[in-house]
């Protein structure tokens, strides 16, 4: 990838989860034996932040590595550890306490949890609610945490494919440095992305079966070895939208230009730099899609010959001129096809937007323009939308990138039957 130019803002995160995502969500979470049991601090908090309630139920092995008085703390309930717990009114916390709940969440689950569950057995509380849940509205997510053997050993594979043919979902596992010193698959997944997992669950699949493409961030066109040509975009909503239309259900490619963001969670990303690099990586990948999004802010110019060595400024030397080419027009490019997907652009103006948002519509050929103030979004994790279609005009008032691209994915999802 080609340098950035440094005075452009450089964003260092994704869009994060709104703090109403899981309004509403009460989460069981449970904890099996492991090292991974300290990350369940951080993820109590993370699903309280996003407005999840939390119950969280420990096994013995789990009070061994974290303290049930730290976990009440976070969630600001009681923690479960015994099935002979006499708190509830007719003792039996294994029915009630998955009676209410949205989802039980095991994090960590172990590798000999995992063969409990798939046997039916429940021999202490946390492996009797799980085998006590309503099964048809209360899901089990489950995080393995284990040493890389232990995850790849032949036992553990074929229960974890019984479980999820069971029914649960399986997230993860992660791969890197193990507390065993050893390193590979096996990692429970950080706190931030069970959250986002979690989020992601519970989301409406309307885009499920969907191939989505979506273009991302600025384009560097280079003028010599270090310097060039680029803008201020960050990358923030293409990456947000690439997140919404995955945790809705689609098959997600982005293309993504020269940003520092992590990739959306199921996200296939592709890296390029230049505009013509985007456009070749766009049209490779336009015919499989079912919707383009072109969210990139693509260089309109590229210089015509770049300089193989750094251009030096000397006394007596005149200023350097370069020659412009123009950059090919990747939406217009994707909208020609023969059979092109539900194109989607994006306008980012500084002054008359309506005015030139509809002026690209018909240029561009496309059935929807989403028009932004680019100076206004630039850089920022929130943002205001204006849809535009040949019938009219529709605002999105200003929010964060991430529930802006949660609608933008709604009203993309409710025109694809109307679509070719």
């Amino acid at each position: 990838m080609a340098a950035v130019d440094n005075r452009r803002p450089v964003a260092s995160s994704e869009p994060t989860t709104s703090a109403s995502e899981l309004a509403g969500r009460h989460i069981v979470l449970g904890l099996s034996g492991g090292i991974a049991c300290y990350k369940a601090a951080e993820l109590v908090r993370e699903l309280v932040k996003a407005g999840a309630t939390v119950q969280v139920v420990m096994t013995e092995a789990a009070e061994h590595f974290i303290t049930a008085v730290t976990l009440q703390a976070l969630s600001n309930r009681p923690v479960f550890t015994s099935q002979w717990d006499a708190r509830d009114h007719n003792n039996m916390a294994h029915i009630n306490l998955t009676r209410e709940a949205d989802a039980i969440l095991i994090a960590p689950a172990s590798a000999d949890f995992i063969a409990k569950l798939i046997h039916g057995r429940a021999d202490e509380l946390l492996s009797l609610a799980c085998l006590a849940r309503p099964i048809e509205r209360c899901p089990l997510l489950v995080a393995p945490a284990m040493n890389r053997e232990m995850w790849a050993h032949p036992a553990t594979q074929r229960n974890f494919a019984q479980l999820a043919a069971d029914g649960a979902t399986v997230l993860g596992p992660g791969s890197g440095d193990q507390a065993c010193g050893e390193i590979g698959d096996g990692r429970m997944l950080e706190a931030a992305e069970l959250r986002d997992a979690l989020v992601a669950f519970f989301q409406p699949k309307l885009l499920a079966g969907k191939r989505v493409l979506v273009t991302a961030g600025p384009t560097f066109e280079p003028i010599d070895p270090v310097r060039g040509l680029t803008n201020r975009s960050s990358g923030k909503m293409g990456f947000a939208i690439a997140r919404a239309a995955a945790d809705a259900g689609a098959d997600v490619t982005l293309i993504a230009g020269p940003v520092h963001l992590p990739t959306p969670r199921g996200v296939k990303r592709v890296d390029v730099t230049t505009a013509v690099e985007m456009h070749d990586a766009t049209l490779a990948a336009a015919p499989a899609s079912d919707v383009f999004v072109a969210t990139a802010a693509v260089a309109d110019w590229r210089v015509a010959s770049v300089a193989e060595a750094k251009i030096k400024k000397a006394a007596g030397r005149a200023v350097p001129a370069f020659e412009l080419v123009e950059n090919p027009d990747i939406l217009a490019a994707v909208a020609r096809l023969a059979k092109p997907p539900f194109c989607v652009g994006f306008a980012a103006e500084s002054n008359d937007l309506i005015v030139h948002a509809r002026e690209k519509l018909v240029r561009k050929n496309v059935p929807l323009i989403v028009a932004n103030l680019g100076p206004q979004t630039f850089g920022r994790d929130d943002n205001a939308l204006t849809l535009v279609d040949a019938s009219g005009e529709r605002e999105l008032p200003r929010a964060d990138k991430l529930t802006l691209a949660r609608q933008l994915v709604a009203e993309i999802a409710a025109r694809l039957p109307r679509h070719g």
